[in-house]
């Protein structure tokens, strides 16, 4: 499939700002959508949102490399840029961003940002380099799109609580908004890594959401949450899931534990597990 003609890509820096500064003189908004592409439902969801924010929106395809580590699946993280690029414009896209990793990380960058109070514990515990380069490639694209609002998922709620405490702390005027995690018809989250799982392994996939579901109706019944986690840590061993990293009820506004060991007041549950080499996260308000 050959990329829509209807759609221009920058690769560029300098090529990105000239057009959103030739936007900007006809007096129109901007909205962004940051993706690392292999686009499905999910991220179109995102970019349908943005057109209902903004003017003009701009997409980012971009596998960041500074959030891998060494043993993860950055060489086979899928990429198809045509394919992107035709749903993209489907979807009401007006500019596709789409660097080579010597654009966004030039000879001599040695440039870090570190986001602690969201980022504390949960994802961090196992994946300790993440937050850390998603908070730098996130932070250089607001900075080069510098649009009105960005949409981020809830999907990956813990990211955008750090990059809503980063642009906060940072003075990074786009307003950093968040759309609703996309399922599947059985309530599996949509995910680019779903494509790495077998039949049988999709099968059990979607048992996740209502293991989660399950637990966030204990603990909003006030239920301990120290046996509702450990509960649904089981009842996910059960439905097959080869390894738990974590299951955990936190406080929605800045994922801190409940002190008093209950919910009392808004809150969510996240989890992350394996299957096979795909692993798996989710999340739901409590």
């Amino acid at each position: 499939m050959s990329t829509p003609p209807t759609l221009p890509i920058a690769r560029t820096v300098e090529t990105l700002r000239g057009a959103v500064r030739d936007w900007r003189r006809q007096g129109l908004s901007v909205s962004f959508v940051p993706t690392m592409g292999a686009l499905h439902e999910g991220h179109l969801t995102l970019v349908r949102e943005a057109g209902q924010r903004a003017d003009r929106v701009v997409a980012s395809v971009f596998v960041n490399p500074t959030q891998f580590a060494a043993h993860e699946d950055l060489g086979t993280y899928p990429r198809r840029e045509a394919e992107d690029a035709a749903l993209l414009a489907g979807a009401g896209c007006h500019l596709l961003f789409a660097p080579t990793v010597e654009e966004m990380y030039p000879a001599g960058f040695s440039t870090s940002v570190a986001v602690s109070g969201p980022s504390q514990g949960l994802e961090t515990d196992f994946r300790p380099h993440f937050f850390g380069g998603v908070a730098v490639v996130v932070a250089k694209l607001l900075n080069q799109v510098q649009a009105d609002v960005a949409v981020f998922g809830e999907k990956d709620y813990q990211q955008l609580l750090v990059v809503r405490r980063m642009a906060r702390d940072l003075d990074i005027p786009t307003e950093i908004l968040c759309a609703p995690t996309e399922r599947d018809g059985h309530g599996l989250a949509l995910s680019s890594r779903n494509a790495y799982l077998s039949e049988p392994e999709l099968a059990v996939a979607r048992r996740l959401n209502g293991v989660l579901a399950e637990a966030a109706a204990k603990a909003a019944s006030k239920r301990p949450l120290a046996a509702v986690e450990r509960d649904a840590y089981a009842d996910l061993l059960k439905a097959g899931f080869e390894r738990v990293d974590y299951v955990a009820v936190r406080r929605a506004d800045d994922l801190a534990p409940f002190t008093d060991g209950v919910v009392d007041a808004p809150a969510r549950i996240l989890a992350a597990a394996w299957l096979g080499k795909t692993r798996l996260i989710d999340n739901m308000a409590v």
